[in-house]
């Protein structure tokens, strides 16, 4: 390589930390003055350029024979290694290898290289100097003619694996290069103890950081400091006085401590850095906000050599890199690891025995970003509100409890002296029975389905709406004291509308497609016509799997049907006894486990169609995957409770003329109680075992297993010590890749469903939901920081299109609960009664008012039961539960006007309930502001505090430039009354001026 002696401007450094270089790298070429020995590190200094080689060499779509460097221009280059042994080394800290340089992200890519090699210090001396030779005669001998010995197909798919790995180096060489001339510092390790695996370090120095921070708009905190005043007096004495009282429940964490000092923030400038306290560079700009620099200008340099322009993000998607991820602090589980956030997040959150204690939402921000905090301070708000509401439903519970004894219904359903007999539950199987058997059913139904449900449904309405109320005023509490209020939908476009890299490859085979028929300079575009083949396989594919959703809880409605058949033919008397307990729970448990094997092959069906509609930015793709898995696991978690709350017993028909289904199948019937017990059990199975199954065994008991297995495979010492000796960043490439907050998301919607929708059969639901977000909370915490990679810093000032969900979620609550209400439960049958059919206007007779008669000898042929005769007496009469005349009116077995009547009211109770809790709600919306006044005031404290911070500095410079003229003045005058007289006398001529 030619050196050329021209002290060019340096760029960048790009430092290779390895003892042989990348196949394809420049040599190295000693630039030291003198002789120096051959025990010295070789430099490439940054003042040094190098003669550019043609571009047509760099054509990554030959083979590659030469493996002399290719760049397009000279690239400023230095190259250090580091001592493992001098006092500068860094250790296993995220730095570079000078010790000084912060990591602030990295990229992983694969190597060519055997796992046998040891890790050496990087010294260029005769060993290294061997490694490189042999290293090249290796290259050189693999692309060699074939040998007729070795098999041809072996052979070429050799050739074919090193010329993609060819190609995918010079895609990184001139990605690297791209970088540095943004002014990054790069620094490579091809030598760690991952075996296959290297790694490129950036740092981003101050002067990048600077840029960046401006062209991002970022808010800084300014020198100027005001009060913060938290409302009136009496607020702010209530408000300390709480936050004393609850003292031992916050973390002890600086950042959850109440501000009674603000910092002014500005977008960053590079010409007002005076405005800035810059007395600590290293820690102006944190590392999450280094990270989050570093990755928007990964993101905006691009490869342009290829046939098509490619992001960081195309080059992951094509494996020119396998991972970029920004670095942890530190160690967590160290004696000795330095105080770092991380491990500050593990004491204070991420441990079980914190669990009573507040987030440290603030810490969570400052670590993780604001899109994560955001995330958890949701779901803090979320179980705190559970709170009331488990606390209202337990009493609801224990009010029916209570009050079991005196229900008049059950008293008469279990009194054996009304000795009613009940017609068959299934055909020719089945016999009479008898309706004091139903005894335990009525009781247990009388926990759920008793006049407090009714006040529980209204208040869970009212509970959703103050919910989404306090999370909004949260919401923008938060905004407030992290300084996102000014940051709008500019912003975040500008933060997110990065193609996608699918959608680059996508809209590059269409420019290539349509290369002779479109105009120069006409930009190519994806449009509905190319995604009209995606969309319409959505539609299809969706159609079908609710389809299939519905045939498989059809088929355990069959399930039902046949097992209860068959219970009844049995010749076990434990299994007659307890037929419909059997049939109820065991059809809940395999609907539950229907439930988590769909939701997984839903969530895995809903990726892929997303991605066959190629969004255009991961924005876009992100809001179409919620809206797909959304639509697709509601459907899947709510089809079986929909069916028992609304059809199941609806479409039965009557004794003699029954519905059929499947040729000899009929349709099943709810117990005498309801179907209101048998919905409860469906809710309780559904929550407990999606929360314990998914939560405790995939997400605990699997990595649990899995790291159990490792342990027993390999020696547990030498695998400890080889976990301590790894850096920073080889540790982080070992952990899980971070793939989003919408799992999380997911799972509380569906929570929040099954607390609100259908709460009026359930009513220690919100209960069940809080003791599960009590752990879900640690456990995602857990995972956060032990489990994932650090995820890239995201700004985002709401949680999107969540709260739309959560809102019509909450509405939708109120019609759900009214049908429940009025059409699965008694509870309007008995108001009706009550107040128009009791004779004395109690509950006394009720039971006997909802059973109609039925003359056996109408049954059809075949469906009558084996034993006609039922405990040594013939049946001329049984009962069924149904509003029918009885068999000697005038119209037999026709609908009676008790059954109008009733029904009348229940669609006049859902109309009335559905308005005025839907007007109380919208009150209660009204009434509540969405922003606190004492934030409202803030804000427009901070907008005149800031003018008037400009206008003092616009003051300054008047006066500094005036003070500067006058200055000016005065030393011309004094210098001209120390003129000579004769000059002082003459006119000064312009054109004499120099």
């Amino acid at each position: 390589m030619e050196r050329k002696d021209d002290g060019g401007e340096a760029m960048g450094r790009l430092i290779h930390h390895d003892g042989a270089p990348e196949p394809g790298s420049p040599p190295l070429v000693s630039n030291h003055s003198g002789s120096p020995s051959q025990e010295e590190p070789t430099m490439m200094r940054r003042s040094d350029n190098y003669s550019p080689v043609p571009s047509e060499e760099k054509n990554p779509d030959v083979d590659f024979v030469n493996t002399n460097p290719r760049s397009s221009e000279s690239i400023p280059m230095k190259i250090l290694y580091a001592d493992p042994f001098s006092p500068l080394y860094p250790g296993l800290g995220p730095y570079f290898s000078d010790g000084c340089r912060r990591v602030d992200y990295v990229l992983a890519y694969h190597i060519l290289k055997p796992s046998s090699v040891p890790r050496r210090s990087s010294k260029f001396g005769d060993n290294n100097f061997i490694r490189r030779l042999r290293r090249s005669l290796s290259m050189r001998s693999s692309r060699a003619p074939l040998q007729p010995k070795e098999d041809p197909e072996i052979a070429a798919q050799e050739q074919r694996m090193d010329y993609h790995e060819d190609d995918k180096r010079f895609r990184r060489e001139e990605f690297e290069e791209n970088l540095l001339e943004t002014g990054l510092e790069l620094e490579k390790d091809e030598g760690c103890k991952i075996p296959g695996i290297g790694f490129l370090k950036i740092h981003a120095p101050w002067n990048v950081l600077c840029r960046e921070a401006e062209f991002m708009k970022l808010k800084m905190p300014t020198k100027k400091m005001y009060d913060v005043k938290q409302g009136s007096n009496l607020v702010e004495k209530i408000r300390l006085f709480i936050h004393k009282v609850t003292a031992p429940l916050h973390p002890k964490v600086d950042a959850n401590r109440p501000q009674t000092r603000k910092s002014l923030s500005h977008p960053f400038s590079r010409e007002k850095q005076h405005l800035f306290d810059l007395s600590d560079r290293d820690k102006f700009f944190d590392s999450k906000t280094r990270s989050s620099i570093v990755y928007e200008v990964l993101k905006r340099i691009r490869c342009t050599r290829a046939k098509y322009s490619m992001g960081i993000t195309s080059l992951l998607a094509n494996g020119v890199y396998t991972s970029a991820y920004p670095l942890h602090d530190g160690d967590i589980e160290e004696v000795n690891a330095e105080p770092n956030d991380r491990k500050l997040l593990y004491q204070e959150w991420a441990s079980y025995s914190v669990f009573y204690k507040y987030q440290p939402i603030g810490l969570i921000r400052k670590y993780f970003g604001e899109k994560v905090g955001l995330y958890f301070a949701w779901l803090g708000v979320y179980t705190q509100m559970l709170i009331p509401a488990a606390i209202v439903g337990v009493i609801v519970f224990l009010y029916g409890c209570a009050t079991v004894d005196n229900n008049i219904p059950s008293m008469e359903i279990c009194d054996p002296r009304n000795n009613i007999t009940m017609c068959p539950l299934c055909d020719h199987a089945c016999s009479y029975w008898k309706l004091v058997t139903a005894c335990g059913t009525a009781r247990a139904s009388h926990l759920f389905d008793n006049p407090a449900t009714v006040f529980f449904s209204i208040f869970m309405a009212l509970w959703a709406v103050l919910f989404m109320e306090h999370w909004k005023r949260r919401q923008m509490r938060l905004n407030y004291i992290w300084d996102l209020t000014g940051f709008g939908e500019e912003e975040e476009e500008e933060h997110k509308d990065h193609n996608r890299a699918e959608y680059e490859f996508r809209v590059m085979q269409k420019t290539m497609r349509l290369e002779h028929t479109t105009p120069k300079g006409e930009k190519v575009k994806l449009t509905c016509t190319d995604r009209l083949p995606a969309y319409l396989t959505t539609l299809v594919t969706m159609g079908f799997l609710i389809a299939v959703t519905f045939a498989i809880v059809f088929g355990v409605i069959l399930y039902r049907i046949s097992i209860k058949a068959a219970l009844h033919v049995s010749n076990s008397p434990a299994a007659r006894s307890n037929i419909r307990a059997t049939v109820k729970t065991t059809a809940a448990i395999i609907n539950l486990i229907i439930i988590i094997i769909l939701d997984e092959i839903y969530g895995a069906i809903a990726r892929w169609l997303t991605t066959l509609e190629v969004p255009k930015t991961d924005k876009s793709f992100e809001e179409r995957l919620i809206f797909k898995t959304f639509i697709l696991k509601f459907v899947n978690a709510f089809t079986p409770i929909v069916y028992l709350a609304f059809f199941r017993g609806r479409l039965v028909g009557r004794p003699g003329n029954y519905l059929y289904v499947v040729g000899s199948y009929r349709m099943e019937e709810c117990a005498h109680a309801g179907c209101l017990m048998e919905l409860c059990i469906q809710l309780c199975i559904t929550m407990l075992g999606k929360q314990l199954i998914q939560n405790n065994l995939f997400e605990i008991g699997i990595p649990k297993l899995k790291k159990l297995l490792r342990k027993r495979k390999s020696d547990s010492k030498q695998e400890e010590e080889l976990t301590n000796s790894l850096h920073r960043h080889e540790k982080d490439q070992l952990l899980g890749p971070f793939v989003g907050l919408s799992p999380e998301y997911m799972e509380m919607i569906i929570q929040f469903g099954m607390v609100t929708l259908f709460v009026a059969s359930f009513p220690l639901a919100p209960l069940f939901a809080l003791l599960n977000n009590i752990i879900e909370i640690r456990l995602d915490a857990k995972k956060f920081v032990m489990q994932l990679r650090r995820p890239i810093a995201a700004k985002a000032k709401d949680i999107g299109i969540w709260y739309n969900l959560l809102r019509g979620l909450s509405k939708v609550a109120v019609i759900v609960n009214a049908f429940v209400i009025s059409f699965t439960s008694d509870f309007i049958p008995r108001l009706v009664y009550q107040y128009m059919y009791s004779p004395d206007g109690t509950m006394h007779g009720f039971v006997n008012h909802t059973l109609s008669y039925f003359n056996v000898s109408d049954f059809q042929p075949g469906t009558e039961p084996m034993q006609p005769m039922h405990l040594g007496h013939n049946v001329e009469l049984c009962r069924y539960k149904d509003y029918r005349e009885p068999p000697w009116s005038s119209t037999p077995y026709e609908l009676s006007k008790e059954f109008w009547a009733i029904l009348a009211a229940r669609l006049a109770f859902v109309i009335v309930f559905q308005n005025v809790v839907m007007l109380m709600s919208d009150f209660v919306d009204w009434l509540i502001p969405d922003i606190p006044k004492d934030i409202s005031l803030q804000i427009h404290k901070e907008k005149i505090l800031m003018v008037e911070l400009f206008m003092k500095e616009e003051q300054g410079k008047r006066l500094a430039a005036r003070d500067n003229h006058n200055q000016e003045n005065c030393t011309s005058t004094s210098s001209a009354n120390q003129s000579p007289p004769q000059a002082r006398s003459r006119p000064i001529s312009h054109a004499n001026c120099c």
